[in-house]
């Protein structure tokens, strides 16, 4: 099984990061909850957010299951209400990529780096890589669910 540790080094390495999650989708909730990062003090495992507020980030991700592209910083201000922290870290661009397995969300790949970091390049290579994300993310819905504590 692949560990979300391997799955950060390659990020690290074929896209580039300065900030990355993991998140499992709970659909009954509408939530995502934080099962990896790279920052666990500003980020820490098991944080949860509900995506009300990001409706059509939502419908992108997780509903169409397409990748997102945030080039700038005021695409990330424009997701994420947290952008003030995320700044702070030294990001200004994201790619958040759905992990599917059999058709099914399992959750998202949540990448960042300086502003102007990422293009549609690096969300071909993001999204290359988001399989390898399935057996950690399928373990964590299989023992319980991430609302279980299993994470």
């Amino acid at each position: 099984m692949t560990d979300l540790r391997d799955v950060e080094d390659r990020v690290r390495k074929e896209v580039g990061v300065r900030l990355f999650t993991v998140l499992a989708w709970i659909p009954e909730r509408s939530a995502l909850r934080r099962v990896h990062s790279s920052h666990p003090e500003e980020y820490p495992v098991g944080g949860e957010k509900t995506v009300e507020v990001a409706r059509g980030w939502l419908a992108r991700c997780v509903e169409a299951r397409l990748p997102y592209l945030g080039p700038d910083r005021a695409a990330v201000r424009e997701i994420f209400a947290d952008h003030e922290l995320i700044e702070s870290l030294g990001c200004g661009s994201v790619i958040n990529v759905p992990v599917v397995d059999g058709g099914r969300v399992l959750g998202v790949l949540n990448i960042l780096d300086a502003e102007g970091s990422y293009d549609e390049e690096s969300v071909a290579a993001a999204e290359s890589l988001a399989p390898l994300a399935v057996p950690a993310l399928r373990a964590v819905a299989g023992a319980g669910g991430p609302a279980g504590g299993a994470a």
